[in-house]
């Protein structure tokens, strides 16, 4: 029954995924439909389609697409982390960090590539910070852990807040953009997606271990699991994630919090369905949002973390109503 029921998962969730990408790559200011897309992947369509789709929305598809993956695995990652169901890897100070180093070089008005590797090196510098403060002369635990992120979290947001107001009115809506999620250059998605890959096979592999850790540490140690490398490893992996993700399209929220609850609503909790059927739904979600920010207003694009936002809160209050329900 249990694998009859994760199949059925596992086929609806590729079936959806395949779906959002034709979708989205048949739809824009320029609309060519489904048909006219899988034509373009058979090498069958014209010159100037080819071009459309090839060079402009299957690249920009496959990021949504990654960091979606990449933002649902980080969150499932987190919440087995910190014991905690409303983890998600923005709880740390990652989008902090990054929003702050790549404000500031856009008020100085750098380059593209500058305000990625500060974005990169913002979000990896918070995630040390908030561990070696958590970590302290002892050893740290989930909630040090996460009452630290919080609160540098919080910081990170007064700074943000600060820039901005700083800011030139030429850079402000560009800057405004990232923080809320902009996938207007996500044209390289090669790095995002390998990282997808890797980190969903590795995590599938270690999903024995994650379901021993999420029922306790002291459970993890009794079966001779390496509970604090562990917990390292798991720490490093989600924050990486994160950082990719935020670097690749900016502040993008809810994906990490509300997929994996989601999958666990279906599926149970055991993290060797959860994982992989995360980073599935979770791709999935971040292509529907980015295609409707494409649609709804074309040629203007909306940002993309407000859908994401739109779509998830209602959509994580009909879980929490249902799963009182079944209390």
């Amino acid at each position: 029954m249990f694998a009859t029921r994760s199949i059925l998962l596992f086929a609806g969730l590729v079936a959806f995924a395949v779906g959002t990408l034709l979708v989205a790559l048949g739809s824009g200011s320029a609309n060519i439909g489904v048909a006219d897309s899988l034509a373009v992947l058979w090498g069958q369509a014209p010159e100037q389609v080819r071009t459309l789709v090839l060079d402009l929305r299957l690249p920009r598809a496959l990021s949504a697409f990654a960091v979606g993956g990449l933002l649902a695995v980080a969150g499932v990652l987190m919440q087995v982390l910190l014991r905690n169901p409303l983890a998600e890897p923005y709880i740390l100070g990652t989008s902090g960090g990054a929003a702050v180093a790549a404000l500031l070089c856009m008020l100085f008005g750098l380059s593209s590539l500058v305000v990625d590797a500060a974005a990169f090196g913002g979000a990896m510098g918070a995630t040390l910070l908030v561990f070696s403060i958590a970590h302290g002369t002892g050893a740290w635990t989930p909630g040090r852990l996460l009452l630290t992120g919080v609160v540098l979290a919080a910081g990170f947001s007064a700074a943000t807040t600060l820039l901005l107001a700083l800011s030139p009115d030429q850079h402000l809506r560009g800057m405004l953009f990232w923080l809320m999620g902009d996938l207007s250059f996500a044209y390289e998605p090669a790095r995002e997606l390998w990282l997808l890959l890797g980190l969903t096979v590795a995590a599938t592999l270690a999903a024995r271990h994650l379901n021993v850790l999420a029922r306790g540490e002291l459970q993890a140690a009794i079966v001779g699991l390496p509970v604090t490398a562990f917990r390292y490893l798991i720490f490093a992996a989600a924050s990486l994630a994160t950082a990719l993700a935020v670097t690749s399209v900016g502040v993008i929220g809810f994906i990490g919090l509300v997929v994996p609850h989601l999958i666990r609503m279906f599926a149970g909790s055991d993290h060797r369905v959860v994982v992989p059927a995360s980073a599935l739904a979770g791709g999935a979600l971040l292509v529907v949002a980015d295609t409707l920010a494409r649609t709804l207003l074309a040629p203007r694009q909306l940002p993309v973390g407000a859908l994401t936002a739109a779509i998830g809160v209602p959509l994580f209050l009909i879980l929490m109503s249902r799963s009182r329900q079944y209390r």
